[in-house]
This record gives C-alpha cells, sequence and structure tokens, in this order.
C-alpha cells in the first residue's frame, strides 16, 4: 500500500489493512473491524457478517455524515463507537477493533500490557486505556469508550472484549495495534519461561535520542543495475518478513553490503509493511544518500561489514518468541534439533544499550555471531546471502517457539557434547 495515503480510496485502504490483520491471525472471520473518516465527515467501515478473510472494496460501507447507508451490507454492529471516537476526538482520522488473541487474555485478565518491554511501543502505543465491559454494539459501550479517548488514549483495552485503537491515520492506527499486540504477546510468551524484564522510560529515550541523520550526505549517488537488484532483494525480504509475523510496522532494519565496506539499508520511520525502493538507503564511503535517513542502527551494521567481512547481509528485527528470551534472564538453547544448533551454534544476549552509537566498543560487533539478542529491544541475525540470513531468522524463531511451548511439557532435553561434536566434524568442519 502507496504510503500517500490520501491518494488511496478509504474502502481499498480497510481492505488491505483488515487482510493483513486476519492474515495474521489477529482477529477471526467475523470478528473485528475498522473505520476511516473522510474530510467531508462520511465515515467508511467493514460491513457486519461478511467474511474478514476475503473482504473487497466493494464490501465496504458508506455511512454519510447525514446518516444515509451506502452499499450492499449493513455496517459493523460495533459502528456506534466508532462514530463516539470521531465524535469525541475530531483528531482521530481511523479506528481499528479486533480480538488479537494476546491482548483479549489481558483483557479477560483486566490488565494492562507493559509497553516498555520493548524499545519502541512506549512512543507508537502512548499510554494505554481500559473501558469496563459494556453490551457489543450499544451505546453505551460507545459512551465508555469515548469518555476513554476524551482523556486522550489511542490506544484501549476493552474489558473481556478485546481492544479499540485509533490513529491520525489508518496506517497510523495499524502500527500502534500491532505494536500492542506484540507487547502482548511477547510479555506472554516470556512468563512462560521467566521473569520479564522491562526497559526505564530514561532507556527509552536513550533509544529515541539517536539521530541516524547525522551521518554525512553524500553529493552523487550511483545506481547500477547489481544495486538496483539488491535494493528489491531487501523490500521483498522486508515484506516477507512482515507477512510471516517476523517483523512489525514499527521496527526492523535490513542491510546488504554492496561492495566492499559500501552498503544499502532500509530507513527509519517508514511502516515496513509499505516498504519501496526508493526508500532504501545507499551508505557510500560511510556517507548516507541525500534526502533520506537511514536507520538508527546504521553505525552498527557498518561496523559489522568493516570488521566482518564474510558476513554480506543482516537483519535486525523483532520476533515474538526470540523476544521472550530477549525480555527475561533466560537462556535460549539452541540444541534443539540438529539444523538449529548447525545454523547458529549458541545466541548469546548482550545488555540494553549495547546498539546505541554512543558505545563505540560494542560487543555485538566484537562477537558477532550468526543471531544474538539484544535485552528489550532486537535480535540480529547475519549470513551470506540475504536469503539465507532470513532463513537463519526462520530457525532461530522456530527454535524458541520449540523451547516456549515445550515449558509446559517439562524441562528441555539438549542435544548432548557429543553428539554437538558430531555435528561440528560433519557439517561445520
Amino acid at each position: 500500500m502507496s504510503k500517500n495515503i490520501k491518494l488511496i480510496h478509504p474502502r481499498n485502504q480497510i481492505t488491505e489493512i483488515i487482510s493483513r490483520i486476519y492474515k495474521r491471525g489477529m482477529t477471526t472471520t467475523s470478528g473485528g473491524n475498522i473505520s476511516i473518516i473522510d474530510d467531508s465527515g462520511d465515515i467508511w467501515v467493514t460491513p457486519s457478517a461478511v467474511d474478514k478473510g476475503s473482504l473487497t472494496p466493494a464490501d465496504i460501507i458508506c455511512v454519510k455524515k447525514d446518516g444515509t447507508i451506502i452499499g450492499e451490507h449493513k455496517p459493523s454492529s460495533e459502528f456506534p463507537f466508532h462514530k463516539a471516537i470521531y465524535e469525541a476526538r475530531p483528531d482521530i482520522k481511523s479506528v481499528i477493533h479486533a480480538h488479537p488473541p494476546a491482548l483479549v487474555s489481558f483483557s479477560i485478565v483486566r490488565q494492562i500490557p507493559n509497553t516498555n518491554v520493548i524499545s519502541q511501543a512506549k512512543h507508537i502505543c502512548g499510554p494505554i486505556g481500559y473501558a469496563k465491559y459494556e453490551l457489543p454494539g450499544s451505546d453505551e459501550l460507545g459512551e465508555v469508550i469515548a469518555e476513554e479517548f476524551k482523556e486522550g488514549y489511542m490506544a484501549i483495552i476493552m474489558e473481556n472484549h478485546g481492544t479499540v485503537l485509533g490513529g491520525t491515520s489508518l496506517t497510523d492506527a495499524f502500527e500502534r495495534f500491532e505494536a500492542l499486540e506484540f507487547c502482548a504477546r511477547t510479555i506472554l510468551y516470556g512468563s512462560q519461561i521467566g521473569k520479564p524484564n522491562y526497559l526505564t522510560d530514561s532507556q527509552i529515550e536513550q533509544f529515541e535520542a539517536q539521530v541516524p541523520a547525522s551521518i554525512p550526505e553524500m553529493d552523487v549517488v550511483e545506481t547500477p543495475s547489481d544495486e538496483v537488484e539488491k535494493r528489491l532483494e531487501i523490500c521483498n525480504i522486508v515484506n516477507r518478513s512482515c507477512e510471516q509475523g517476523l517483523m512489525i510496522s514499527s521496527y526492523g532494519t535490513v542491510s546488504m553490503r554492496w561492495k566492499d565496506n559500501d552498503f544499502l539499508i532500509t530507513p527509519t520511520n517508514v511502516n515496513r509493511w509499505d516498504l519501496e525502493i526508493d526508500d532504501i538507503v545507499q551508505i557510500k564511503d560511510g556517507k548516507r544518500e541525500a534526502g533520506k535517513t537511514p536507520s538508527r542502527a546504521t553505525w552498527i551494521h557498518q561496523e559489522i561489514y568493516k570488521n566482518n567481512p564474510n558476513i554480506n547481509s543482516i537483519i535486525m528485527t523483532q520476533s515474538p518468541y526470540l523476544m521472550a528470551f530477549g525480555i527475561t534472564d533466560s537462556y535460549l538453547n539452541v540444541r534443539t534439533i540438529p539444523e538449529s544448533w548447525i545454523f547458529l551454534q549458541d545466541i548469546p544476549t548482550v545488555k540494553y544499550g549495547e546498539h546505541f552509537k554512543t558505545n563505540t566498543n560494542s560487543s555485538i560487533v566484537e562477537n558477532c555471531t550468526t543471531a544474538l539478542i539484544i535485552e528489550n529491544d532486537s535480535v540480529i541475525i547475519t549470513g551470506d546471502k540475504l536469503l539465507q540470513t532470513f532463513d537463519y531468522l526462520e530457525v532461530a524463531e522456530f527454535s524458541a517457539k520449540s523451547v516456549v511451548l515445550g515449558t509446559s511439557l517439562g524441562e528441555m532435553v539438549p542435544i548432548n557434547d557429543d553428539q554437538v561434536e558430531d555435528l561440528r566434524k560433519k557439517f561445520l568442519s
């Protein structure tokens, strides 16, 4: 979906985002609803009782400012609270309501997830409100939700119901929705293997204070065919990562070595789902492509390439099961199955802040293993070809998932030292 959403009809915006939500398992065929209010005051909303997995733009309903309904179906039964939110908060232009499993878990135990669990979520989600239970589709539900939004919240847990989020655009609302559900999932998975640790507000401010634009701009940019090919490869891997739940809108950096120590890297503050070839930033001789702001992590990618000539691609992302280990003091032992150990060996964890430019002696560069976890922030995966690096990410996430799920069955029995030595001799010698 183009970043210039004003050029996309609300019908198309809604069907694109509901498709993402459904395919990622964050709503059901019948559950959830999305709306957009346009500049005329008309509200475009998902229909009632129509399969969320196969919605088309023609299915989207328009409720005119005067109450006239245009469309083939009835508007969502939850339309009253969408309307109440827009009346209470003129700055909100889009609303998402859904029942994603992790946030429903919080809603049924009547808790609010602490977004300080990962680096960027506090600023994306803002403070989280809490709306008491009222009958779905009722005016009373609209009233209690509107009251929460009047307090300034953009994200609300609905008691025994799910969540509702607002945004200045549908992209903004989805980014908030995705980040909040990710926090909830990470806390839940982390709680199965240990006790979640949270960042302080000052640690989060350190993350936000990084200024990638301080890298000087280059005067001339060359984009030969091999460079363009790498840009496309990065975009394809980022999109694939988003579709498979290995990356979210608000966090994820992918880079590829181009030639020598020059490389291409994803930008900052661009929705990962909507990344385009022109967004990719070229870094050459320590300078950035003019007019573009590269990832906050550019410096560390640059140092990894300089110090590790065998590494030609890097993925830095947040995936829920790996981050379960990133937010706890639990060690991820990948001696689960032969493939996991052969690809990954041991996965070290480093302290939060090791990835900031102020830490020029970062152990991330010195201990550049295939996979490395930064506490409460991300996982870094390195490799030769980008597809290979993506494969390592998948293997790491699957391994973490197996360990988390296995905790309910008993204590993990890893491959023993003799078996590891056999694998080393056969596959790594």
